[in-house]
């Protein structure tokens, strides 16, 4: 029996039954596996040490930045907070603030999925606009009411980037995603290349321009029944491919 590769998950820090706890949503473990990745959920401390951080990377053969309700504190990209910004948490984000570029050292495969998109573009400099149906001209990218089937529907038409990462893994220049976030990219991080959009410009999607390995953040949430979207399925299957190396 072949070993799977070893996936670090990062986890979020909530209080769960009156204890701090650390958190993964079975919607990513379940995913990673069905690609044939073993993933490993990562606790998360805001007194985060690079070495040991640099060290417990050195035992992944890939790391994903979830989705999460919490969003990056504002003053990690210089803004003050907005009222319709409520949900922080500052142990993941001094953990995923260290683990992208030691990551990126390694040539670590790295995907972001939604809060790890964000988490991306603020860790290269980038700011974030806290609630994007605020800004003019912008759609409003929030989850609908309803069932879960019905929040993680497609909802708007996304535009791939020709010549980049995702249009490689895809092939093909459009497609439909899903889109439960409020926030989303103000100004790109440094060294970030727009590899899709959203009809109203938003960028959906970033690689690091001259990173060689696998290095791919996406705004919307590809571990939603991704064996039913080839695009998502496409992403995963990349990412399994990376991880094997």
């Amino acid at each position: 029996m072949s070993v799977r590769p070893l996936v670090g998950v990062i986890a979020c820090r909530r209080v769960v039954e009156g204890h701090p706890a650390h958190m993964v949503t079975d919607k990513y473990v379940r995913t990673l596996r069905d690609y044939g990745l073993e993933p490993v959920m990562l606790p998360v401390w805001e007194d985060v040490d690079a070495e040991a951080a640099g060290a417990l990377l050195d035992r992944l053969d890939g790391l994903v930045l979830t989705g999460s309700y919490t969003n990056v504190l504002p003053s990690r990209y210089g803004a003050e907070r907005i009222a319709e910004n409520t949900r922080d948490d500052v142990d993941r984000d001094a953990a995923a603030m260290t683990w992208v570029p030691l990551a990126l050292e390694r040539r670590l495969p790295l995907l972001g999925i939604c809060r790890g998109f964000q988490e991306f573009n603020v860790a290269f400099g980038g700011s974030l606009h806290q609630a994007v149906q605020q800004v003019e001209g912008k759609l409003d990218h929030r989850e609908p009411e309803g069932e879960k089937a019905e929040q993680y529907a497609p909802t708007h038409d996304l535009d791939i980037q020709p010549g980049g990462r995702l249009a490689k893994l895809f092939g093909d220049t459009r497609s439909r995603v899903n889109s439960l976030h409020q926030q989303g990219v103000d100004r790109l991080g440094d060294g970030l290349r727009v590899e899709a959009i959203a009809p109203d410009g938003l960028v959906e999607a970033v690689s690091v321009a001259e990173a060689p390995g696998f290095t791919l953040a996406v705004q919307w949430h590809p571990e939603w029944q991704p064996k039913e979207h080839p695009l998502y399925d496409a992403i995963f299957e990349g990412f399994a491919d990376a991880c094997r190396g």
